[in-house]
């Protein structure tokens, strides 16, 4: 087996969303990034990437490369969950926490697990989304921008 851990932050900019998980969320402020700023499923690439150690998503899907701007992070986790089974492995579990004041992340968590199960290929009881504030320390605790970790369990594919 193979365990992996990610860490994404971004910061807030202009908009009227974010996008978590694969879901779009209304919020007073958008994201600052390449791709669409999806911090939950950047750093789930990264665990996954990091538990089949063949870099991280700036490897993969590099900000300088003009193809991944405005990009579908989901895009990013179904090429990580081929590499995945590419190399002999099936998800155990994934377990993902958000980091931020707002947007709240409760209502959202569940489509937010069924895209990622989707999207790895896996029952949606083998992720996990939770959220977290800082207690209105640091960057996100002054709403500067957000962030996630990511924790998965590869296992050897039967």
């Amino acid at each position: 087996m193979r365990i992996g851990q990610g860490f994404d932050v971004h910061a807030f900019g202009p908009g009227d969303h974010v996008v978590l998980g694969g879901v779009r969320i209304a919020h007073a402020h958008g994201i600052v990034a390449h791709s669409d700023g999806d911090v939950a499923i950047h750093a789930l690439c990264d665990a996954i990437l990091g538990a089949l150690a063949l870099g991280d998503i700036g490897t993969h899907f590099p900000p300088s490369d003009a193809r991944w701007r405005d990009a579908d992070s989901r895009i990013f986790l179904r090429r990580c969950a081929q590499l995945m089974r590419q190399n002999g492995f099936v998800p155990g579990n994934a377990d993902i926490t958000i980091v931020c004041e707002l947007p709240k992340i409760l209502p959202h968590a569940q489509a937010m697990r069924a895209n990622l199960g989707a999207d790895l290929g896996c029952s949606i009881d083998q992720v996990s989304v939770k959220a977290t504030t800082s207690e209105k320390l640091g960057f996100t605790g002054r709403g500067e921008g957000i962030a996630a970790l990511a924790v998965v369990l590869l296992l050897p594919a039967s």
